[in-house]
């Protein structure tokens, strides 16, 4: 009897030069190209035609950007690479910082979800008896503060955590609980690729479709330059799974693409919800090998912290058309659990500027007594962060990093270097992977705190990606976060100021070049 053909992404072959080129992105790209074509000619017209009131203007623009960004809030890392192109590119520079600032493209955006936050204010709260609980706990109360004022991120308790050290783990269960489903299930990835992994998932939705269950699929449409069709929410469509693409490309000049959907969020009858590193795409699970064995994790959530991820979902889901569906998704029955500590699953919104995922991360490097151990595939630090990873050093704080070995990218892995020498002066221990590449997000400190999530430590993260996490403090999980990072530590090769020394001439040229531009990378 012939096996049945698993549907893995309704299988589209592989996109050829001539395909691409005459399909919407092609065109897509070939429009945006032609703006910016326009806009350099009409540079150069006024340039050569008008070249004393170019000039002349140019000097007095280039002051003035100087006095708006001094006094900007922008990190200083970020000021010193837009003041270099000022130098360099007077008027280009300047016109490109602008630009950036009017936020072209994504005001509507941006109203919509100060909006939705607004809408969202009051619809999961912290309980008053909780709230009156953590009043002692400092570290938690500073931490619930901030984060709650930036959006309807509660704090909770009796929460069940599984934690996933390989996708291989996570994998197994999402079947499983995917399987169990019965009202809902909300999914929103970064990246979506053909496979065994998404696949499996896939054939699953399309049976639990057909049995009535709600499915909603949110992807990023930066998954239409190699990995989806522009078709494909259509096709899923047709099989019964409501589907919606984050910023897809259209032919226009916008800053509306600089900002991108880096979730990964699963959400099942208001129950369960899963986060963490790991994508929709067989690299993750080491189905098939990119960049050696790959190193990622998540975490499971049960309780009534899964409203939070549920409502996440909900605001990005409303945010084409801003109108907020959370009637029957919010508060729904949950098992009863008695589990020790709290949690604060948090989200974060690139168009607020309130960095919440790097507040996460300095508020436990601050307040760190005893170590902090992290694992992140980036490591493209702004001011802040790196000055906080060099005083918690400097102050005796144990903080090891673990790195890629394997990297997927040979900028990222010069411009980590880059930071290499001065971390390591502090007393930073860093570490690379040796069997492969590292892509988990996890922080974790004094047997007491940690977070899983898909914040990196890099600029991309920080200021520009819609993000989400978890901080988990005194919860029963955290040992176990922390075997791991010790278990990865064991198949990890120290890095020392030898090594450092001995790096590669281009190597370090590279990570230099790039470092003055890291934060528009």
């Amino acid at each position: 009897m012939e096996e049945k053909e698993p549907i893995y992404l309704l299988k589209r072959g592989k996109k050829g030069l001539l395909q691409l080129i005459f399909s919407r992105i092609g065109i897509a790209l070939v429009f945006l190209l032609l703006q910016v074509l326009l806009l350099v000619a009409l540079f150069e017209y006024v340039s050569n035609n008008y070249v004393h009131v170019f000039y002349g203007g140019a000097i007095v623009v280039t002051v003035f950007g100087y006095m708006f960004l001094l006094n900007s809030r922008s990190d200083s890392s970020v000021k010193l690479t837009w003041m270099v192109l000022f130098t360099v590119l007077p008027i280009i520079g300047i016109f490109l910082y602008f630009y950036m600032q009017l936020e072209i493209g994504h005001r509507l955006e941006k109203r919509r979800l100060v909006r939705l936050n607004e809408e969202s204010s009051q619809l999961i709260e912290t309980e008053p008896q909780l709230m009156e609980k953590i009043q002692e706990e400092k570290d938690l109360l500073g931490v619930a503060t901030f984060v709650g004022a930036t959006g309807p991120y509660p704090v909770y308790e009796n929460t069940n955590l599984t934690y996933y050290p390989t996708g291989e783990d996570k994998f197994l269960d999402l079947m499983e609980e995917l399987r169990r489903a019965e009202s809902f299930i909300f999914m929103e990835y970064f990246i979506v690729g053909e496979g065994k992994m998404w696949g499996s998932i896939l054939d699953i939705l399309i049976e639990k479709a057909k049995e009535g269950v709600e499915i909603r699929f949110l992807y990023d449409g930066f998954n239409e330059f190699s990995l989806l069709p522009h078709s494909y929410p259509k096709k899923l469509e047709a099989l019964g799974i409501k589907c919606k693409i984050f910023a897809p490309i259209r032919p226009f000049v916008s800053t509306v693409y600089n900002f991108r959907d880096h979730r990964k969020i699963c959400v099942i009858d208001g129950k369960v919800a899963f986060t963490g590193g790991i994508n929709l795409a067989d690299e993750y699970i080491n189905e098939i090998e990119r960049f050696g064995y790959w190193k990622d994790t998540a975490i499971k959530i049960k309780g009534r912290a899964v409203d939070s991820f549920t409502l996440m979902f909900l605001q990005m889901w409303a945010l084409d058309d801003g109108v907020l569906d959370v009637e029957n998704w919010l508060n729904r029955p949950q098992e009863v659990i008695q589990e020790a500590g709290h949690v604060i699953p948090y989200g974060d919104i690139p168009l607020d500027g309130d960095r919440v995922g790097e507040f996460v991360y300095l508020d436990i490097l601050n307040k760190a007594t005893e170590y902090v151990h992290i694992m992140t595939p980036y490591l493209i630090l702004d001011g802040e962060m790196e000055s906080a990873i060099y005083m918690a050093a400097k102050r005796g704080v144990d903080v090891t990093i673990i790195l890629p070995h394997i990297p997927d990218k040979a900028y990222a892995f010069a411009l980590a270097k880059s930071h290499y020498r001065t971390l390591i002066e502090a007393g930073v221990h860093i570490y690379e992977f040796t069997p492969g590449f590292v892509h988990a997000k996890v922080f974790v400190s004094d047997n007491s705190k940690a977070t899983v999530g898909t914040v990196n430590l890099d600029y991309r993260s920080f200021y520009h990606h819609f993000e989400c996490g978890i901080y988990m403090e005194k919860v029963a999980v955290i040992p176990t976060i922390e075997e791991d990072f010790q278990k990865t530590l064991a198949q990890s090769q120290r890095i020392t100021l030898e090594d450092v020394k001995n790096e590669s001439v281009l190597m370090k040229i590279m990570g230099w070049t790039l470092k003055v531009f890291a934060p528009l990378m």
